[in-house]
Formats: structure tokens, C-alpha cells, sequence
């Protein structure tokens, strides 16, 4: 069937429904929903059979709902309405929340339901929860749905009909704007605040104050011993993350926005954060000059490798079993800033010398790692410069990795992986994929990016040589199923998380115990020095960094302008050519 995808961006949501769809033989494209017309122009070029919206900003016009079947993916339970679905049900405690796919009609999420599916709510980060309960809950509804439709018997119900035969407590609810977000430092307890942020992380962030410059806070953590101070004030700070104290405790702050006194008014909605220019960045990057005279509060000596007792701000962890080691290092949206790839970098050298045989890179729960931080390097001083110190710093990691010879070494991917932390990951001797996550191992979206994290060394050797070549230029998200058949993923794990990391668990101990562990080993240290002396690690190095050179210094301003675009977020203009096949001047109708 010809499924067009009608989005507002290329996000997780849509990369999953795009690899489902793919794999079970539908042809697909994207438009990206800029305005009526151009999405008016996208149907009449390709003729959808079924139009899916997996994130939509806006209503789709009349002038395509009434001639074609639009199926709007909703992140709410069935009889729930409104642009803040998500948000509501975090910020009251929802014990369980769903996802429902309804046609569209003139009435705002008001239209037939076609599928829905239920999932138990955890305390986390409405981020999080979007890539894994509303993603898997999504993607099983989606799929549901289009195969009712294909039978082309399905009827589907009214939600006035499904609210009252199955009771459903769903809702309309308004926009959630940030009076209601708003935190009371000097009242509200602690799970009250962290309940607040988690249901505002990604977008739109909880206007408030620190040092008193206005700003949004995002990145919420719990923490159980450190206490101190009046209610609001920053009391520690660690690495990223600052401490602010409450009426019953404390909480980490890992990210923040500032915004302008002048416009902080005006944006006291989320419809008006399109214009907004200002972007998230580490806390303790925003206000470093504030945080001279409040003390640090690092986790000491060796034991800051292992994971901290009870709950607090720990972006990188340590744990061993036996003779397995398992380094977890989460990195909000999955950013590695040249701080934070030399942090990891010695975590790693001292995992090396633990009594271990194997070590498992897991990553985070949301992501593995996206590379470079375009964040940071978009408010250095010179971005061009922190670029270089970036991906030097990120390529040393790499190179770690590839030199170990002591142990074997496994990248757990339980999170979404892309650009130079694809090839971060295959730089371990084995890659495990969970079932669910996407992977984007290509740098070409930001300003064709040459890309290092010796890929030019590490790819051609796992899917060969034109295997690389597609792989880079596809442009294309990628499932570990996709990703075991090329060569790039050593295996495909399970779906759910916490069966996952069993799993793993599990592999790692038989890999630990396998008779044959000393040959491998002896197996993989002579490839390395066959490799070494056919060529060396540093030649691969050299001519990707060379390539790099000129796009952070050259004169072609491709990437600087990509990375502007994209940690600005601004508004797409247009849909990529590589997504839209409708607009490929070779692209024709099926007969």
C-alpha cells in the first residue's frame, strides 16, 4: 500500500513507523507538514492510499481529510482530547496512560477510533516516555490500525461509542500553559516539582528563575542524601547538573534555557516558543560564573565509578558481576561533549583494569550515544573550534576501545543510536541491539558531514565496502533487524527493556565462561596487529580528519549552517529530498 507520512518533523515516532511500514512491504514517503498547500501537493503527487500523521502540530485540511483517510496518532488514552495529552497525565500521576489512532475529522481528536493501546506509567521524563511506552505503543497501534484498514472490512468506532461502552475516563483538556506548570519552590514538595519537570522535559521546558535570570529548567533527578539551604536555592553542583534545594529534600537540574527578561513574558505559552532562538545547554555550562562561590559536590575518589547509593544526579556508572563489567553512561539526548567523551574516556581505562574478561558498553536507557554535542559546540566561542576538540576527543574514546586486547568488549545498544555514536558503538567487539531501537549510521543530515569515530576503518570491515557507501548515503533510519542483515548489528536482543538488559546479562556471563574465551581474545589481538600493520589506526584518523577540517573550517558553511538550524529548532521550510520520493523527479505512480 502507498502510505504517505504527514509529520512535523523526522522524530523518533516517525523513524519507528517509517521502519515498521518499510519492513512489511508498504512504499512510503514524508511530507513534513509546513503548510496546506504543500501538503495538498504531496497527495496529489503521490496518491496515498492511507495518509498516517504520527505528530502533528496543526489540523490537517479538510481538503485532504474528506478525500483520503487520515489516521491521527494521539498520545492519549481513548476519549482523551487536546494538544497536552501527555503532559496532563504525568503532571497529575496518571497510573496508566495509552495511545489512540483516530481519523481525522473536523473535530479536534474528536474523529473514529481505529486502534488503541494501554501502558503502565513510571516516573520519567515525558522524553523518555515518548521513545519507549509511547513509541512501542504507538508503532502496535499504527500497525493494528493499517491492517484494518487494508481488510477494508473495519468499521471504525465513534469515540462518544467507545467512551460509553468502555467507560473510558479520557477527556478534552486544554493546553497545558506554564501558569499551570508553574513551580512553588517555598510549597511544593519534592515529587510535586519533579513531576512538574518530567511532564514539561523535551518541549516546552518550566519557566522559572535561577540566580535571577529568567530561563527553562529540563532535566529532573531525584536525589536522597544531599540537603541544605532555603527552599530554591542552588545548593552543589556536579559535572552538568545543579542542586536545588525543596521544602522536603533536593533535585538535580541537568539542562536549562536562558531566556531574555524582555521576552520571557511573551513565551508564557508553548504556541509561542517558535520563537524562541535561545536552546537548551548543560546547567552548569549557563551559569558557570554564578556557580564560582557554590560548593561541588563530586562523587569521591574511586567510588565514583560505581553506581552512587540511593538515588542521585550519576550520568556515568559502573557495575560488576562476577567477570563482567558493565560501564552505563547516560547522556542527556544522547550528546557527548569533548568534557564529557574525556570523562568516559577514563572511566573506560579504569574499567580496563578492573579483574574483569568482559566489558559491556551499555549506554542509556533512551539513547547510546548521537555523537558530538551540537549544543555545546553551537555556544562556544568558537564553534569551529569546539567541533575539533569534539570529535578529537570523541575519536579517542574510539580509538580506546578499538586497542583493548585484554578483554572482549560488547556495545549494548538498549537506546537509540545515530551519527558518530553508530560507529562509536561498533568500535566493541560485539554490537547487541534491543528490538524497537533505531539506529542512523550516517552523518550527511548535518551539512553532509564527513563524520570520523573511525568509520572509514570499522564499517568497510563489517558490511564492505559498497555496504558503507549505501549505508552513509541511505540517509535512512535503520532497525537492528535491517542493521543484523547488513553486518552492522551482531544481534538483536529483546524489546523490553528490562528483559533486555537480563539478556545481556545473561550472554555476557556465557561469553565470560566460554571455554574458547583465551583464544578469541588471542584471535582478536592478532587482527588488530594484522590491521595495524596493513594500516594504521592513525592514517584512518588522519584522512577523516582531514575531510572534517574542511567542514568545520573550509568554505563550504554547510554544517555550521545544519547545526544552527537544528539546535535552534527551526521551523522546517521544506521536506528532505531523500524522504519525500513523491518530489523525485525519477519517482512515477505504480501502474
Amino acid at each position: 500500500m502507498r502510505i504517505l507520512l504527514l509529520c512535523h518533523s523526522f522524530n523518533s515516532l516517525s523513524q519507528r513507523l517509517y521502519s515498521e511500514l518499510a519492513a512489511r512491504g508498504h512504499q512510503l514517503s514524508v511530507e513534513f507538514d509546513i503548510a496546506d498547500s504543500v501538503a495538498e501537493e504531496a497527495v496529489a503527487l503521490f496518491r496515498p492510499e492511507l495518509i498516517v500523521a504520527p505528530y502533528l502540530r496543526r489540523a490537517i485540511p479538510a481538503s485532504i481529510w474528506e478525500q483520503h483517510c487520515c489516521l491521527i496518532v494521539h498520545p492519549g488514552i481513548v476519549g482523551d482530547r487536546g494538544p497536552s495529552a501527555l503532559d496532563w497525565a504525568i503532571q497529575e500521576g496518571e497510573q496508566a496512560w495509552g495511545v489512540t489512532v483516530l481519523q481525522a475529522t473536523g473535530e479536534l481528536d474528536g474523529g473514529p477510533i481505529w486502534a488503541s493501546e494501554n501502558f503502565p506509567m513510571r516516573v520519567a521524563r515525558k522524553s523518555s516516555l515518548y521513545r519507549h511506552e509511547v513509541t512501542e505503543a504507538a508503532s502496535c497501534a499504527v500497525l493494528r490500525a493499517v491492517e484494518r484498514f487494508a481488510s477494508g472490512s473495519f468499521v471504525p468506532v465513534p469515540v462518544d461509542a467507545a467512551d460509553a461502552s468502555a467507560r473510558i475516563r479520557g477527556c478534552a483538556r486544554p493546553l497545558l500553559r506554564q501558569s499551570d506548570r508553574a513551580i512553588d519552590w517555598q510549597h511544593d514538595d519534592s515529587a510535586t516539582i519533579l513531576a512538574r519537570l518530567n511532564a514539561a522535559d523535551g518541549f516546552p521546558g518550566v519557566a522559572d528563575r535561577l540566580f535571577g535570570e529568567p530561563c527553562r529548567l529540563f532535566d529532573a533527578w531525584p536525589e536522597d542524601r544531599l540537603r541544605g539551604g532555603a527552599p530554591g536555592e542552588v545548593i552543589a553542583w556536579r559535572e552538568t547538573a545543579i542542586l536545588r534545594a525543596t521544602v522536603d529534600g533536593a533535585l538535580w537540574i541537568g539542562h536549562v534555557r536562558r531566556e531574555e527578561e524582555a521576552n520571557a513574558a511573551a513565551r508564557a505559552d508553548a504556541r509561542s516558543e517558535a520563537n524562541v532562538r535561545t536552546f537548551k545547554l548543560p546547567a552548569t555550562q549557563v551559569f558557570a560564573t554564578q556557580l564560582a562561590s557554590i560548593p561541588e559536590a563530586p562523587l569521591a575518589g574511586e567510588t565514583r565509578y560505581f553506581a552512587a547509593v540511593g538515588r542521585t544526579w550519576q550520568d556515568s556508572r559502573y557495575e560488576e558481576a562476577g567477570s563482567v563489567g558493565c560501564l552505563h553512561f547516560d547522556f542527556y539526548n544522547g550528546a557527548m561533549s569533548t568534557r564529557q567523551c574525556q570523562r568516559l574516556l577514563a572511566a573506560w581505562q579504569w574499567a580496563q583494569q578492573r579483574p574483569v574478561s568482559i566489558i559491556v558498553l551499555m549506554g542509556g536507557r533512551d539513547f547510546w550515544s548521537n555523537g558530538i554535542h551540537l549544543h555545546s559546540i553551537e555556544a562556544a566561542e568558537s564553534p569551529a573550534d569546539e567541533s575539533w576538540a569534539n570529535i578529537n576527543a570523541i575519536d579517542d574514546l574510539a580509538e580506546a576501545i578499538i586497542r583493548n586486547e585484554t578483554q572482549l568488549t560488547i556495545a549494548a545498544l538498549q537506546g537509540n543510536c545515530g551519527a558518530g555514536g553508530c560507529f562509536l558503538a561498533r568500535a566493541a567487539d560485539l554490537v547487541w541491539a534491543r528490538t524497537g531501537v533505531l539506529l542512523n549510521p550516517h552523518y550527511r543530515n548535518m551539512g553532509n558531514l564527513y563524520g570520523s569515530e573511525y568509520w572509514t576503518y570499522l564499517l568497510p570491515a563489517r558490511v564492505g565496502v559498497e555496504g558503507a557507501q549505501a549505508m552513509m548515503r541511505n540517509r535512512l533510519p535503520m532497525s537492528p533487524a535491517v542493521g543484523l542483515a547488513a553486518g552492522l548489528v551482531d544481534a538483536c536482543l529483546a524489546g523490553d527493556l528490562d528483559a533486555f538488559r537480563v539478556d545481556v546479562a545473561r550472554r555476557a556471563a556465557e561469553l565470560a565462561a566460554a571455554p574458547d574465551l583465551a583464544a578469541r581474545l588471542q584471535e582478536k589481538g592478532a587482527q588488530r596487529h594484522a590491521d595495524e600493520a596493513l594500516k594504521p589506526l592513525a592514517s584512518y584518523r588522519a584522512a577523516e580528519l582531514a575531510e572534517l577540517q574542511r567542514n568545520f573550517y573550509g568554505f563550504d558553511p554547510s554544517y555550521h549552517v545544519a547545526r544552527y538550524h537544528f539546535v535552534h529548532k527551526t521551523p522546517a521550510s521544506w521536506t528532505p529530498r531523500h524522504l519525500a520520493i513523491h518530489r523525485d523527479l525519477g519517482w512515477s505512480l505504480p501502474q
